[in-house]
């Protein structure tokens, strides 16, 4: 099952998603409004389902898969949200699910993917980082030919990510003239980016990495996908030594900049957004408002739209 990544495969994953998924909010945000004299808003996929998008590919590719490929079984790899949308649409479409994640991962997410999965999922943990829970699903899924979900490298993954694009524009009464997304595998950008891009030409499209796992930016300086030695887990949603090869190719067509922000940076705005906004962001989810100030000569006067991705945060992590 191949296809190619393109507004009409957004739209028909809107189409299958529509009656399984929040519409979530995107809400206009006072306080960093007036702090970099812009129209901030804030699309809130952290109140999405399953409290991150992943939800959004992760169905919409099961949902596909014919009734044989049901029956073997898919398995995935995640470093928490993409596998808590596997389980929620195995859950839902009772298809048997098998799923990796790094013996790091917050225990939060651990125990929402038992409980969205049930008796469907089998959960393993192993492995010090996403990049290694990938190569043993991979390694079992080929072992016991299931069929294997990627969170980010495949096109109607990033087609279903997509649809948050598709959103933004339908409840937004202007264009946009910035959308900032959060970077781990590129997924979101991706799918997120293409949409929007081939809607809103003017739109800049800008991807935001942590500073320890930067990925896509050294994969855009390389000008080919290259795996880092190490990454920093703290931001554990987008603590990925290697990019996909498919969302490279996307990304690098739409990106028009690339930032980084320091894992200080980002703990700092995950507190902000808490006691000012009452939003509760995972690391991932908080890249996005965290780097507004790399942009705040850019933005001024302008409107502005960013991802907050997910809200699967172990509340220990705080201190």
């Amino acid at each position: 099952m191949k296809n190619k990544l393109s507004v009409k495969l957004v739209e028909e994953a809107y189409g299958r998603l529509k009656n399984v998924v929040f519409l979530t909010p995107l809400q206009f945000n006072k306080r960093l409004s007036e702090k970099y004299k812009a129209k901030v808003y804030l699309k809130r996929e952290d109140l999405q389902l399953v409290r991150s998008y992943k939800l959004r590919g992760a169905y919409n590719k099961i949902s596909l898969l014919d009734s044989k490929e049901k029956k073997r079984g898919v398995v995935c790899a995640s470093a928490g949200n993409h596998a808590q949308g596997v389980a929620f649409s195995c859950e839902k479409l009772k298809v048997k699910g098998h799923i990796y994640m790094p013996k790091n991962t917050p225990k939060q997410k651990v125990e929402r993917v038992r409980v969205l999965g049930g008796k469907w999922v089998t959960l393993e943990l192993i492995g010090d980082t996403f990049d290694e829970s990938y190569f043993y699903a991979k390694k079992y899924c080929n072992r016991a030919r299931k069929i294997f979900v990627h969170p980010f490298d495949d096109a109607y993954v990033m087609a279903g990510q997509g649809t948050v694009g598709l959103e933004i524009l339908d409840q937004l009464e202007e264009k946009p003239d910035y959308v900032v997304i959060p970077v781990g595998g590129g997924g979101l950008l991706a799918g997120l980016g293409m949409y929007i891009k081939s809607k809103s030409h003017e739109t800049e499209i800008i991807g935001v990495e942590p500073a320890g796992a930067p990925s896509m930016l050294q994969s855009f300086k390389a000008g080919k996908v290259v795996t880092l030695g190490k990454v920093d887990k703290f931001v554990d949603g987008a603590a990925v030594k290697t990019v996909g090869r498919l969302t490279f190719e996307v990304a690098k067509k739409l990106l028009d900049k690339m930032l980084l922000v320091p894992e200080g940076k980002v703990c700092e705005e995950m507190i902000s957004l808490y006691q000012s906004d009452g939003v509760i962001a995972e690391p991932a989810g908080a890249l996005s408002t965290a780097s507004l100030d790399s942009l705040k000569n850019e933005i001024r006067g302008k409107t502005v739209v960013c991802v907050v991705s997910g809200g699967n945060n172990d509340i220990s992590r705080y201190p």
